[in-house]
């Protein structure tokens, strides 16, 4: 009888600190089950803040127990809902770490991909963190191939790709723009040169991209303008190197919104390979 009482008088003196709104309290007091208590409370009304410091604090002291688990879980879920995605992914990545075979694992190893996925920077930045999120859900595709979340997964991995096309395409562009600047073409080391070499990396890394048709185009121009500015000794092979790139271009894009613009580099270039070729 008098252990239901005290179980009583303590959950009633639990109900009043949180219906008070008595936080300071809560926060110095060393009953951990009341912060537990707490935590989840705060957590459910959407006080996602409060009840990342309160699941902190009993993490250590319920290791290995099933509040433990779920203290580790939601301190996830809480810094994940407040936008503290760093914070998320470390609590999500600890969980199944620590509990592979846990309640939540399942569920530990989508938010620590989503987290990673909502923390990846623009597209002109570094995109190590958008490798590091396809890894991720790659990871759990592997884990859980039969997962209710595997549909959405695999969305989440084409649009990281995608990211990861356009930061390519971007690059290849910009050391086309750049063209001769800062390095010199007749000593091979161009930017039309990096223009091409990332370009087609791009396209070998990822061959089904929408984007594939604009790498080409690229490779083609470069492929010309380097030939344009090298010296005379370089000038006809590079030009027959510009040609060889135009007929795969247009065996692979008969119907091309690019034709008119490559035939015009095809034209310029035999022109060149032309004149050189009688006069020999």
């Amino acid at each position: 009888m008098k252990h239901y009482l005290h179980i009583i008088l303590s959950f009633t003196v639990f109900l009043f600190l949180i219906s008070c709104g008595n936080y300071n309290k809560l926060q110095k007091t060393n009953n951990y089950d009341y912060k537990y208590e707490a935590a989840k409370q705060y957590y459910f009304e959407g006080q996602y803040n409060r009840a990342s410091l309160f699941l902190q604090d009993v993490i250590a002291t319920f290791k290995g127990t099933n509040k433990g688990e779920e203290s580790l879980f939601l301190s996830g879920m809480s810094s994940y809902k407040a936008r503290n995605y760093n914070a998320a992914m470390s609590f999500f990545r600890k969980y199944y770490q620590s509990y592979p075979r846990g309640l939540y694992t399942e569920k530990a190893h989508f938010y620590c991909g989503m987290s990673l996925y909502k923390n990846i920077p623009e597209v002109k930045l570094d995109q190590s963190a958008t490798y590091e999120a396809i890894s991720e859900f790659q990871e759990f595709l592997e884990l859980y191939p039969g997962s209710v979340l595997s549909a959405e997964v695999q969305e989440i991995i084409f649009k990281l790709q995608d990211r990861l096309v356009e930061k390519e395409y971007l690059s290849a562009k910009l050391y086309y723009d750049l063209g001769s600047y800062f390095l010199n073409c007749s000593n091979g080391g161009s930017n039309y040169q990096a223009c091409i070499v990332t370009a087609e990396n791009a396209i070998k890394d990822f061959p089904y991209t929408s984007r594939r048709e604009d790498f080409a185009i690229l490779i083609l121009r470069a492929k010309f303008e380097l030939a344009a500015q090298s010296i005379e000794s370089k000038k006809e092979e590079r030009y027959h190197n510009a040609i060889d790139e135009y007929y795969g271009f247009t065996n692979e894009y008969p119907e091309s919104k690019y034709m008119k613009e490559a035939n015009e580099l095809f034209k310029k270039a035999k022109q060149y390979t032309s004149s050189s070729d009688s006069e020999d």
